[in-house]
């Protein structure tokens, strides 16, 4: 099974959540603490299970999360 991670641009987050519902093994999930523009950006959890698939990337309406694959 392929393996990825993603990065999220914590200040280009607004908060939107379409990342969180596109994942498909839950490793993005509400952030806890605010950006300068007042927003809670996402966060990714690395557990192992992320396969690249860029679905989060490619809802992601500020283009904040870039996607890598091993």
């Amino acid at each position: 099974m392929p393996k990825g991670k993603i990065t999220i641009d914590k200040e280009l987050c607004k908060e939107c959540h379409l990342c969180v519902f596109a994942c498909k093994h839950a490793n993005i999930v509400a952030g806890k603490e605010y950006n300068s523009k007042g927003y809670r950006p996402v966060c990714f959890q690395d557990d192992g299970k992320c396969t690249g698939c860029a679905l989060c990337a490619i809802t992601c309406p500020e283009i904040a999360i870039e996607v890598y694959r091993e």
